[in-house]
């Protein structure tokens, strides 16, 4: 055994083994690597902890104490001892946006701003860069955080600055955006213009526009952007990975990537650039394209579509989720026709055909309770014996207000609630005014759902949020603000247990994408996916999980991101 050399943090060693006698060889087991000297939660309940693994040919061989491991420590070509940081199965991403963690490197990024007065500022700060007659573009205010006024901007707010400058912001949500007076000329939007089905231009007291647009209004503008590049497009995902990989995701389940993503996302696979695993719904608007291509998975696992994402309501802050009673502060339960009924229907059908799984936004209560008519009346549209497998497993993605009676429902039908934790610490800053507190009771049930026996995939829905599994973590675990504040009608009892919290980031995710035996936790046998922290999530102060540092990820026994101290 050779020491290589000894890092300057403690808790890192790294060794080159191998084995100088031929006897010795014998008795030992080859692996490519072997991380030893460690704590290893394994989300497998036959073996909840270990403290060495080892890893052959991008799957698990070992899995157990170092009192056994003798074989695998004499045998192993790389040792890495890491005696005060922590391994976990890898963690996944249950909803996500690849383009858009990519797209939010290189654009006006709005996320982090604590005012209103900031953001505008903001703004006019990065329209002195763009030229003339250009557009502005970025994403990520939300006036849910801003400490001076809590109201959408509008275009009064960025017109004085960008009278020649066309402007196309999206709220952090990505189902509204703010635009400007330029960009409604260019779009020929005015007064008369009507709403659309499935979304709205949203007007002043005296019927004049102020800019701020929803649902299907958006299309209105995306129609005159400018064109992007394949190239453009494909290094958005690249850096999107790169950044995932740092965060310590080994997989992302993307929720509504387009075949032309795809396509550019099988180039990368092909050149051997993918930091981790991608599992694809394709948007309902290419469903057609999608089913014609049939479903795709590369041998080695890296991407898989099997999905369809369907888009039914809005968001809460937005006032656009579909509730089945009005909003507490405003006269109007929501809008719902982003996909109609006479569209979804034969794709539900043909999906249970072609053994597509449907993912389906719902965020309100009258979203999720048509969602799962809907559902149901698809099934009950084919005999059985028409459909590829009946083993499904149907989505609903967000589903934050959830009925005692639709809860069951999801039990009986066997449907996954997909649900996002940071969402709740946001929302539920917001939420007492737009739902009052009677409906608090049943927003955001995570334990409630989990004491019903359900699983849940969580994710972070990034670029809405910031997608960090250390914030989702901590959210599902406090069900507080970051500081660890909280307020009346938060409901801390709907907060699940940590050893919850990681099913929920990991084996969980797995089961959501058909891949619970292959990843998901670390068991022998499965994909060598692994997130490495220097911080114990399952003992640590709640707080101290903020401030974690990712010291490496594996996906499939390759290490895709590690920390400088690694280097």
């Amino acid at each position: 055994m050779i020491l290589m050399r000894t890092l300057p943090l403690t808790f890192l060693l790294l060794i080159l083994h191998t084995s100088a006698h031929s006897n010795e060889a014998k008795e030992c087991e080859t692996s490519d690597l072997v991380l030893s000297n460690t704590t290893i939660y394994t989300a497998d309940p036959d073996r909840p902890t270990a403290d060495v693994l080892a890893i052959r040919d991008g799957r698990l061989v070992f899995v157990g104490q170092e009192t056994d491991a003798a074989p695998w420590l004499c045998g192993a070509q790389r040792i890495i001892e890491l005696p005060a940081a922590v391994v976990y199965p890898g963690f996944t991403d249950g909803h996500q946006h690849l383009e858009g963690i990519g797209r939010r490197t290189r654009s006006l990024s709005l996320f982090g701003i604590p005012t209103l007065a900031g953001t505008v500022a903001r703004i006019e700060d990065w329209s002195r860069t763009v030229k003339e007659g250009d557009w502005i573009l970025g994403r990520g205010w939300i006036e849910r955080e801003w400490t001076d006024q809590q109201r959408f901007l509008t275009r009064h707010d960025v017109d004085p600055f960008t009278a020649n400058k066309p402007l196309y912001l999206p709220r952090a949500d990505g189902v509204s955006a703010l635009v400007n007076t330029r960009a409604l000329e260019l779009a020929g939007i005015d007064h008369a213009t009507p709403d659309p089905v499935g979304g709205q231009f949203k007007r002043d007291d005296n019927g004049q526009l102020t800019g701020y647009v929803l649902g299907k209004a958006m299309d209105s503008f995306r129609a005159v952007l400018p064109s992007e590049t394949d190239a453009y497009l494909k290094e958005n995902l690249r850096r999107g990975m790169a950044v995932n990989a740092s965060m310590g995701w080994t997989q992302t389940h993307d929720a509504g990537m387009s075949l032309r993503l795809i396509r550019l996302l099988r180039e990368l696979h092909e050149e051997n650039q993918m930091a981790h695993r991608v599992y694809i719904a394709a948007p309902i608007s290419e469903a057609a394209s999608a089913f014609e291509y049939g479903r795709q998975r590369s041998e080695d696992g890296m991407f898989e579509l099997r999905g369809i994402k369907v888009f039914i309501d809005g968001t809460l802050g937005s006032r656009g989720a579909a509730l089945l009673e009005p909003y507490a502060d405003a006269d109007t339960r929501g809008f719902m026709d982003r996909t109609t009924k006479e569209v979804l229907m034969p794709v539900l059908e043909q999906a249970l055909q072609d053994g597509f799984q449907i993912m389906t936004h719902v965020i309100g209560d009258r979203a999720l309770n048509q969602t799962l008519d809907w559902y149901e009346e698809a099934w009950s549209a084919l005999d059985p014996s028409d459909w590829q497998t009946d083993d499904i497993r149907w989505r609903v993605e967000h589903a934050q207000i959830i009925p005692p009676s639709d809860q069951q429902r999801l039990v009986e039908m066997s449907v996954l609630p997909s649900m996002q934790p940071s969402h709740a610490i946001g929302d539920l800053n917001f939420a007492p005014d737009r739902l009052g507190y009677q409906r608090l009771e049943y927003a955001y049930p995570w334990q409630t759902l989990l004491d019903k026996g359900l699983r849940i995939i969580a994710g972070s829905d990034a670029p809405v949020e910031i997608g960090d599994p250390r914030i989702e973590f901590f959210a599902a675990i406090s069900r507080s603000r970051l500081d660890g504040s909280r307020e009346p009608g938060w409901h801390p009892e709907l907060a699940v247990s940590r050893d919850d919290a990681l099913r929920m980031l990991t084996l969980w995710p797995a089961y959501g994408a058909f891949q619970e035996q292959e990843r998901g936790s670390i068991s022998v046998g499965k994909y060598a996916d692994l997130t490495v922290f220097d911080t114990d999530f399952m003992t640590a102060e709640p707080s101290a999980i903020l401030e974690a540092k990712t010291v490496m990820t594996l996906v499939g026994g390759n290490i895709t991101f590690a920390s400088a101290a690694m280097k």
